[in-house]
C-alpha cells in the first residue's frame, strides 16, 4: 500500500517520509486513530516505504518485490498480529494470528486497509458473546519470530493491530522486547483505544496520532464518487465525522438497517427514560443485550453522537448540527431534555458501559444499569 492510496493525512504522510529519509525511525511506534481515518492503512504504507529500495517523490515505488509483498501482507519480514478467536474452540487450543492470516489478508484487501474491529469480528463469525483476543501464547510467538534475522528487508517489522485486545499477561511479556529490541527491529502498534493499553507499553512507544480526515477532503471524495449536489456532499462529509468508510456507507446506503436499529433503540431509551418506565427499561436492556459485542459498543458510540447533536440544538447552534431526516426531527423534540447539567454525566455513563463491555461485562447487567442511570438523569431535568 502506497501513501498515495491513503485519503487525506498529507501532513502526517510528509512527517513519516521525512523521518524515514533522515534515518530517525523509532523502534517502537504507536499509531492511534479510529479505523475510518486510516491508521492501519497508514501503518502498512509506512512499513512499505521503509522497505522499498526505489522510493521516490515521497512514496514507495509500488512495483519492486518488497512493495508487492508488503501490499499483499505476505513479506517474510513483516509479521502480523491481530485479535482472533473462534466458536467451538477446544479447551487449551491456542488461538494464533497465523491461522487466520489468509482471512485477514482478504478483509484488508477488500477494505483497502480501512478495516474496523466490527467488520473483523463479523469475518471471524464470533457471534454475540465471543470477542477477539491477543493471548500470552501469541506474545511468545512475537518474541520467537523477532529472534530470527531478516530475510530481505532492512527491518524486521512486527505490526500489532488492536493491541488493546492483549490480556495483561501478553502485554507484560512483550515489555522487555519493546524496551530493548534486537537490531533493525521495528514494532508498529495500531490502536483505536490507547487508553486501554498498559502505561508501561505507552511509555515505551512513540505515538503517531492519526487525526480524523478533514471535512474538505471527504467532501471532495463525495463529489468524486458521484454526489453532484454540493449541499448533499457537504452534509455527507460532516456526517461522516472524519471517517472514509462512514462516508462510503452514506453514499451507498450500506448498513442503513443497522443504523436504523441503533436509532430506534436510542429513541426508545429516551422516551422510556422521560416517562420513567422502569419495567420497560429492563426489557429494553434485554433487547440491547441481544446485539453482538461490537454492535453494542457501536450503538453506544452512535447514542453519544445523537446526544451531543441534541445538546448543540438545545444550545442554539443548529447551524453546525450534523443531522438530517428522522434523526433531526427526533433530536429537535428531544433537545429540551439535554443541557449542560446532564450531558456530561450521560456521556460518562456511555463511556463506562462501553468500557465494561470491552472488559467482558455481562451485557444484560451493563445495559440495565445504564438504562436506569440515564432515566434518572433525563427525569431530573
Amino acid at each position: 500500500m502506497r501513501f498515495a492510496e491513503i485519503i487525506g493525512q498529507d501532513d502526517l504522510k510528509r512527517h513519516l517520509t521525512q523521518s524515514a529519509d533522515s534515518g530517525r525511525v523509532s523502534h517502537a511506534q504507536l499509531f492511534t486513530g479510529k479505523a475510518g481515518v486510516g491508521a492501519l492503512a497508514l501503518a502498512v504504507a509506512y512499513v512499505q516505504y521503509l522497505c522499498c529500495r526505489h522510493r521516490r517523490d515521497g512514496d514507495s515505488c509500488g512495483e519492486c518485490p518488497d512493495c508487492k509483498q508488503i501490499e499483499a501482507l505476505a513479506h517474510p519480514d513483516l509479521h502480523l498480529v491481530f485479535p482472533v478467536n473462534k466458536q467451538g474452540k477446544k479447551s487449551g487450543e491456542a488461538m494464533l494470528s497465523d491461522a487466520f492470516l489468509p482471512l485477514f489478508r482478504e478483509a484488508f484487501a477488500e477494505r483497502r486497509g480501512y478495516l474496523s474491529p466490527e467488520e473483523w469480528s463479523d469475518r471471524l463469525d464470533l457471534g454475540k458473546t465471543l470477542k477477539g483476543m491477543i493471548t500470552a501464547r501469541e506474545a511468545d510467538e512475537i518474541i520467537r519470530k523477532l529472534s530470527y534475522k531478516s530475510f530481505e528487508a532492512d527491518y524486521k517489522t512486527m505490526l500489532v493491530w488492536l493491541p488493546e485486545a492483549m490480556n495483561e499477561e501478553a502485554a507484560n511479556k512483550i515489555l522487555k522486547i519493546l524496551e530493548e529490541p534486537w537490531e533493525r527491529t521495528l514494532f508498529i502498534l495500531v490502536s483505536e483505544r490507547p487508553d486501554r493499553l498498559l502505561p508501561t507499553i505507552i511509555s515505551r512507544t512513540q505515538e503517531v496520532s492519526v487525526p480524523r480526515i478533514s471535512p474538505d477532503v471527504l467532501e471532495r471524495q463525495a463529489v468524486a464518487r458521484g454526489i453532484s449536489d454540493p449541499l448533499q456532499a457537504r452534509n455527507m462529509a460532516r456526517l461522516a465525522e472524519g471517517s472514509l468508510p462512514e462516508l462510503e456507507r452514506l453514499i451507498t446506503g450500506e448498513n442503513n438497517a443497522t443504523h436504523r436499529e441503533y436509532f430506534d433503540l436510542f429513541c426508545t431509551l429516551m422516551r422510556l427514560s422521560y416517562n420513567d418506565k422502569h419495567l420497560e427499561l429492563i426489557n429494553w436492556a434485554e433487547e440491547a443485550a441481544q446485539l453482538s459485542r461490537e454492535q453494542q459498543r457501536a450503538f453506544l458510540t452512535d447514542a453519544a453522537r445523537l446526544l451531543r447533536e441534541s445538546y448543540m440544538i438545545h444550545a442554539g447552534i443548529v447551524s453546525i448540527s450534523y443531522l438530517w431526516g428522522e434523526e433531526l426531527d427526533f433530536c429537535k423534540k428531544f433537545a429540551p431534555f439535554v443541557d449542560s447539567q446532564n450531558i456530561e454525566p450521560i456521556i460518562g455513563q456511555i463511556e463506562s458501559a462501553s468500557a465494561q463491555l470491552a472488559q467482558n461485562g455481562n451485557p444484560t447487567i451493563v445495559f440495565t444499569h445504564f438504562a436506569l442511570a440515564v432515566s434518572k438523569m433525563i427525569k431530573h431535568l
